[in-house]
């Protein structure tokens, strides 16, 4: 199969980025070290290709509600110019993908969907606007995204003369006008750190992306994104969730808004006892992988690594796991087998890196 190929494709290529498919893209897996990548974010600015992103846009009268209707998580009383997370559910409670939706005005919304999922998407949503009055559009094609994450990251734009706001908090989005470009600033971000997604023509990503890499900002790839979202214990469809799950098996019971009056997927979810339990591991020796059994103290299998790693900032192994709920161990005692040993796995509560974020 032929890989497709962002607008930065050649770019990635004279940066001589070690190169993977993904999601059915040829993309850029790491520059130099990940390490170096993933400290980049964590202190100053780096900067990721995400063009294989999906955009849909719904415009029209019922644009908002309609959205509302398919997310599980409360967009109807969102403010305009904010963004929500949200799983997207069939009716029977599992999910589709995750995705961000953000009000761009009170008749249009952007919806990111994640590139693997695209098509899928795209059919599921579209086939539920029935009555709703508002046409949707798959605008995947037509839009290139960048993603500058880290500390350093509102400061680098200002610099650059993109016009942000004074107050402009997390989680929120403008449309703007850049050098003649038309441009949608999104404070949002897969890293736990501050930072922007910027949606873009390919023309001006190109010439943002070297701007960036011109003024010493570390390009990076999908090794340390993956790296940074597991220290912040961000979930990835695929892995923590998929088309078996619910939201209330995958820690994600916070965006279920059973108040909404309604949304597909409520009457289920409403009746549903999570079968599993995300838990957060750490090893002091030995790393994580996904697949591998996660087993009680008296080594019998309670559940599954669904993300695991060695984090840069911690020096430890650390992964997600989905556990039986029928099986969890009251003393939350676990061990991880790393190739028919078992090492003995601490117990977090919270995620293993406290992002930036504003």
């Amino acid at each position: 199969m032929t890989l497709l190929k962002t607008s930065l494709h050649e770019a990635h290529l004279a940066l001589n980025a070690k190169m993977a498919p993904f999601a059915g893209y040829d993309m850029p897996l790491q520059y130099s070290s990940v390490k170096e990548e993933v400290m980049a974010v964590r202190e100053h600015a780096g900067v990721f290709d995400v063009s294989h992103m999906g955009e849909f846009f719904v415009i029209g009268p019922d644009a908002i509600a309609f959205v509302d209707h398919i997310v599980t998580n409360d967009f109807k009383n969102a403010e305009i110019l904010k963004a929500v997370y949200s799983p997207l559910c069939r009716e029977d409670g599992t999910v589709i993908d995750d995705l961000i939706a953000y009000k761009l005005g009170t008749d249009r919304v952007l919806i990111c969907v994640n590139a693997s999922n695209i098509a899928k998407d795209w059919e599921w949503i579209s086939s539920k606007v029935g009555s709703f009055n508002c046409e949707l559009s798959n605008l995947s094609d037509d839009f290139s995204l960048i993603a500058l994450q880290g500390p350093k990251a509102e400061l680098i734009l200002r610099d650059f003369g993109i016009k942000l706001p004074t107050d402009f908090p997390y989680y929120s989005i403008l449309e703007t006008t850049h050098e003649g470009e038309k441009i949608i600033v999104a404070r949002t971000g897969y890293t736990g750190e501050d930072g922007f997604e910027v949606f873009s023509s390919h023309h001006y990503a190109r010439h943002l992306w070297d701007k960036l890499i011109f003024n010493g900002v570390r390009p990076c790839g999908l090794a340390a994104r993956d790296v940074l979202r597991v220290e912040v214990c961000y979930p990835l469809y695929g892995h923590e969730i998929n088309d078996t799950v619910t939201p209330l098996d995958a820690g994600l019971g916070w965006t279920v808004k059973m108040a909404k009056a309604d949304f597909i997927g409520k009457a289920a979810l409403e009746a549903y006892k999570p079968k599993f339990q995300l838990v957060k591991l750490s090893l002091e020796r030995g790393i994580p992988r996904e697949g591998y059994d996660v087993l009680n103290t008296e080594g019998q299998k309670v559940g599954t690594v669904t993300s695991g790693t060695m984090s840069v900032v911690t020096g430890k192994g650390v992964a997600l796991a989905l556990i039986e709920k029928a099986k969890a161990p009251a003393d939350k005692k676990y061990l991880i087998n790393i190739r028919n040993t078992n090492y003995e796995a601490n117990f977090h509560t919270k995620a293993f890196v406290n992002g930036g974020h504003k």
